[in-house]
């Protein structure tokens, strides 16, 4: 593990590094199509100063910070594998008027125009979210993963995040629900089963996945903190699921906006190599730290 500021020109020397600089310049450094997942939460519009010159976020309009956005990520397209994906974690912002903006639906427009393939938004919910003083609108507890892929040919490892059944459990809400498990002819003849042969049959081994239901597209997730940085940090079970899904074992995943380091340390732990972007030398350090433990 170190700090590599040097040109990369193999993959082999991409793996378990921190590269300090503009993600922009530095992915440019990366040989096409070596990575296999980019999970990624780029700096969010007008939301925080870093005290860098390089930092995404501090553009004067939205339109300019989708622009950046859109070549950054236009870049990162060249570097990922024909199977590989990308996981786009982007929260909203209000203007000084109060309007809300929709910053992630336009970055994922603008990245769908660039030639992304847009697989599904997932709502990442956050349960612990900060409490907010506004009385005119509801307070804001979520935010927005983007699932994107480059053609049809995608690496997506569906049994690796499957969710438990909630169907005919104690979480059921489905009225007499757990009373017809297993029994032929045990579902009602109406409703969303109707006609289902395998269900009134008894063929409960191929309705129900034996390793779970597919996982559903809002994700409940406490925000996370690191006695490092002074705000919240990208929850190690978010980019878990995304990893385990988009990335084959020892495969490269890609952080261009590598932060603290969450996403290069829950690589490690999946026993998946890393390659993280960052400006500020001081989170650098801080993922360097992190990664040593």
């Amino acid at each position: 593990m170190s700090i590599e500021t040097t040109p990369l020109l193999s993959q082999s020397s991409l793996r378990n590094k921190i590269c300090c600089g503009d993600a922009l310049d530095e992915l440019r450094r990366v040989p096409s199509q070596t990575i296999d997942c980019i999970v990624t939460s780029p700096p969010y519009f007008r939301q925080r100063n870093y005290e860098s010159e390089e930092q995404v976020g501090r553009e004067s309009c939205p339109a300019d910070y989708v622009k950046r956005l859109q070549t950054i990520f236009c870049e990162a397209r060249r570097t990922l594998k024909e199977t590989g994906s990308l996981w786009l974690v982007l929260g909203d912002k209000y203007d000084k008027h109060g309007q809300l903006l929709g910053m992630p639906w336009r970055v994922a427009l603008a990245l769908q125009d660039d030639g992304w393939i847009l697989r599904s938004d997932i709502i990442w919910h956050k349960p612990n979210a900060m409490p907010s003083s506004t009385k005119t609108r509801p307070t804001t507890d979520h935010e927005y993963v983007f699932f994107f892929v480059k053609n049809d040919r995608y690496y997506y490892d569906i049994d690796a995040i499957r969710e438990p059944h909630v169907t005919f459990s104690e979480h059921s809400r489905m009225k007499g629900g757990r009373n017809h498990f297993g029994k032929r002819g045990g579902t009602p003849e109406s409703g969303k089963n109707q006609g289902d042969s395998n269900l009134h049959d008894a063929r409960w081994d191929q309705a129900f996945h034996p390793k779970g239901r597919n996982k559903r597209t809002v994700w409940s997730i406490p925000l996370s903190k690191f006695r490092e940085a002074h705000f919240a940090v990208f929850p190690k079970s978010l980019v878990k699921s995304c990893i385990l899904a988009g990335c084959p074992e020892k495969g490269l995943v890609l952080d261009p906006f590598l932060g603290s380091g969450t996403t290069a340390v829950v690589a490690k732990d999946l026993a998946r190599n890393y390659f993280g972007i960052e400006c500020v030398p001081a989170y650098c350090e801080m993922a360097q730290r992190r990664l040593a433990t």
